[in-house]
């Protein structure tokens, strides 16, 4: 079916247009290449060039970028599965359509990579790294980028707002295209989008549909199932014709069977194929197509461009092509990568034991003894946790797909029949469930479990990863408790412990990586582990989970400066332990330290907590400003915002009254 034709890499595969599973009987080609590998690309730095490429050349181009991005993304990791799979998609943009002039909008933009290296951003030295490339669309980076926002399903509402304004500025001529991966078409708002985009029936809009069967593992639901079926189905409109044909020759019957079914709502078109769910919404369909035979794209992205009106093209796609150990890879066919080796995909370090492989071994354990446990994800199986809970317990947990709304709102129901549902999801996805978290879960008092994975400083994922706002919105929440475990035994007991809460819903959160040593308990005061008590303390520092290491290290400065230092980690963050502000009136002074924002966080609500019982110390806050990173290291971040142990040891010696430390003075 493929041939290894002058590709550097073993495991690259250079496939000849197809096969792909719309078309599983075509045959490879067996032609091999006319040039050699790079040649072509190193022809093409921007979208004139492109355009001006003959079409002979361009299979090779697309092996060109398939030996790029695997030669690159194996040294710096980053999303290599789902470019592999778009290149084909993305190099027919580019020829069919003018950006900037037409604006290309991608709805999760980690499939951008071959965008870029077609706009002139081939250094991909590093990729993801602080003064790289962002792995996502960045305005800052190119005039060819538009949506930097990276959570499924918004790219459908950009475009219609696009495509609305074009229209509004007197500019009908220009066009407007979303690519959005049948995952996100899972997602409520993706369709809210439709809806709308059919409705008004303006605009040279044109949705891309970018079919692999996968988000991160295989899309579920109904319309995956509705999409698998387009899959397999022969393209329709050659069947139609044939039908429209035939009853028409048969004489004025004829003309009036073809003429009913025509008409009906749900006709021809749904004996043929299913896909006549999107033009009953209003919507033109072409497709489905096969998205690695180029040509083939490109006269029906050409079709729809000439449409004039909004027009839905269904290209079916396969993550991971090309690269025989992403194509053979079941869980994401490498979807998202850290550093490998480019011939065998295996990884160069070898990964640690991570907070998230903590949380989904307890998980399983209570479950085995607690049958009212149920998990929910929201099509994030495996990068949540929940495979080895699914494989054991598969009827006990629901993927609803790209939709956190949905996944909020079912857990109450859940709740309200007897179970205890846990939603695993990650802590910058949860922010788009608050409504539901607010008033289908707390004002109803469902005892649901929400576990926030990559919570805080998340790093190279760039800013709409970053998972810092947890703290500060769902403070807000009437009766929410939620905990922060400071290493993987606190993640064990707090999840048992969250689990137990059924009147109220609970949050456990934790960030991204490799689980640090065991932090010991020195003794505990109502209910608040004891981390280090030195003799005589004047400062009270309050750690909060992952952020453990930073206070024990900074009171280690502070000793050296002769202050004495008590860390305390409260392990229940809201609601603020009520003993917190008794035992603060002990000390001259009293620092909090948090991965979340210091507006409205954690250590606001111990300040406000500590002035509501009278007291005047002063409370310094550590945590994350008010703003957006772009990717760096998590360790980068946080040296720049001042959440280092030196920065904090810093801030709480400026803050001492001169009668306790005279150099403050």
């Amino acid at each position: 079916m493929c041939f290894a034709a002058a590709s550097p890499y073993t495991g690259v595969t250079r496939h000849a247009k197809g096969p792909t599973s719309l078309n599983p009987a075509r045959k490879d080609l067996g032609v091999h290449r006319k040039q050699t590998p790079g040649s072509v690309l190193a022809k093409v730095s921007n979208p004139a060039q492109l355009k001006k490429l003959p079409a002979e050349q361009v299979d090779d181009l697309a092996a060109d970028i398939r030996d790029f991005l695997v030669e690159k993304v194996s040294r710096t990791g980053g999303h290599l599965g789902p470019n592999l799979g778009v290149v084909e998609l993305t190099i027919a943009l580019h020829r069919i359509f003018n950006s900037p002039k037409d604006t290309l909008v991608f709805d999760t933009g980690h499939i951008a990579y071959v965008h870029k290296i077609l706009t002139g951003r081939q250094d991909f030295e590093r990729l993801r790294q602080e003064g790289g490339l962002s792995g996502y669309p960045s305005q800052a980076e190119s005039v060819h980028d538009v949506l930097e926002n990276t959570h499924a399903s918004a790219g459908l509402s950009w475009a219609a707002g696009i495509a609305a304004g074009h229209q509004l500025a007197g500019q009908p001529e220009r066009c407007t295209v979303v690519v959005v991966g049948d995952g996100a078409l899972t997602g409520g708002m993706a369709w809210e989008a439709l809806n709308n985009i059919a409705e008004t029936g303006q605009g040279r809009l044109i949705v891309v549909i970018n079919d692999n069967g996968r988000s991160y593992a295989p899309t579920i639901g109904g319309l995956a199932q509705h999409l698998s079926g387009l899959r397999t189905t022969p393209r329709y409109e050659k069947v139609l014709g044939w039908g429209k044909r035939q009853l028409r020759s048969h004489g004025r019957f004829g003309r009036l069977i073809y003429g009913a079914l025509h008409g009906l709502k749900k006709g021809v078109k749904d004996v043929v194929a299913p896909q006549a769910m999107f033009e009953d919404l209003g919507l033109k369909y072409i497709g489905a197509v096969d998205g690695h035979d180029e040509p083939a794209v490109e006269r029906a992205l050409a079709q729809a461009k000439a449409y004039g009106r909004p027009v839905l093209v269904h290209v079916i796609t396969e993550k991971g092509r090309g690269y025989t150990h992403a194509e053979d890879h079941g869980p994401d066919r490498f979807h998202s990568v850290e550093r490998i080796h480019p011939e065998t995909g295996l990884p160069l370090l070898p990964s640690r034991f991570g907070w998230t492989s903590v949380f989904s071994d307890e998980l399983v354990r209570l479950a085995r003894t607690n049958p009212k446990l149920v998990g929910i994800t929201a099509a994030m199986l495996e990068p949540v946790g929940l495979m080895p809970f699914a494989a054991e317990f598969p009827d006990r947990v629901f993927d609803v797909g790209i939709a956190e709304q949905h996944a909020a709102a079912l857990a109450a129901g859940l709740a309200h029949a007897g179970a205890h549902p846990v939603v695993a999801v990650y802590a910058s996805f949860l922010n788009r469930a608050f409504d539901q978290v607010l008033m289908d879960c707390a004002l109803h008092r469902a005892g649901v479990t929400f576990v926030l994975d990559r919570a805080g400083i998340t790093g190279t994922d760039g800013a709409s990863h970053n998972g810092q706002w947890d703290m500060s919105l769902f403070r807000l929440v009437p009766g929410l408790r939620l905990a922060a475990p400071r290493d993987g035994e606190r993640l064990r007991r707090q999840l048992a412990g969250a689990v137990a809460v059924d009147d109220a819903p609970t949050v456990l959160r934790y960030p991204k990586g490799p689980v640090p040593q065991e932090v010991p308990t020195i003794g505990q005061t109502h209910g608040m582990d004891v981390l280090v008590r030195h003799p005589h303390p004047t400062v009270l520092i309050v750690a909060i989970g992952a952020e453990a290491g930073t206070a024990i290290e900074a009171a280690g400065l502070l000793a050296a400066k002769g202050v004495g230092v008590e860390v305390i980690d409260p392990q229940w963050v809201y609601p603020v332990n009520p003993a917190l502000p008794r035992l603060a009136a002990a000390f001259e002074l009293v620092v909090t330290v948090e991965d979340g924002l210091v507006s409205g966080g954690a250590g606001e609500a111990i300040a406000r907590a500590i002035a509501a019982e009278g007291l005047t110390l002063p409370v310094v806050n550590c945590g994350l400003p008010k703003e957006f990173f772009t990717q760096a290291t998590r360790s980068a971040i946080a040296r720049r915002v001042g959440l280092t142990p030196e920065a904090v040891a810093a801030k709480a010696l400026s803050a001492l009254p001169t009668a306790v430390y005279p150099a403050a003075s």
